[in-house]
């Protein structure tokens, strides 16, 4: 088996409005795909090259201890006073490292969103 790239990440959600509200309302992400059916809902945002889905349904558990996905912003200073603005919890930072500015928040699930700004040279 050959692995090309990532086709995804998914995020199990509870609430899909509220989540929806979160990833499109407060991080600006614009739906690609919604697929509902008999106990289960999915949608997509495309982000450049990768897919970030928002799962709802049977054995689909949210957890704050899972995996994270981290969101590359053009502006860092900007996107952590918006997100401030909207009193989203934050779990970590902002902070700076020798190649990035970066910061956690929590969805409304307890997912971690990382918010992300490469320095120059590092990408």
């Amino acid at each position: 088996m050959k692995i090309r790239e990532i086709a995804y990440t998914c995020y199990p959600v509870t609430d899909m409005g509220k989540a929806r509200e979160f990833y499109e309302g407060i991080l600006g992400l614009m739906p690609t795909m919604d697929h509902e059916g008999e106990g289960f809902h999915w949608v997509e945002y495309d982000i450049g090259a990768a897919t970030l889905a928002l799962g709802f349904g049977e054995g689909m558990t949210p957890s704050s201890e899972g995996c994270n996905v981290g969101l590359e912003v053009d502006d860092f200073d900007s996107a952590i006073a918006e997100l401030k603005e909207a009193n989203v919890e934050f779990s970590f930072g902002p902070m700076e490292t020798p190649v990035c500015h970066m910061a956690y928040v929590r969805d409304p699930d307890g997912n971690a969103v990382g918010v992300h700004k490469r320095k120059e040279g590092h990408g």
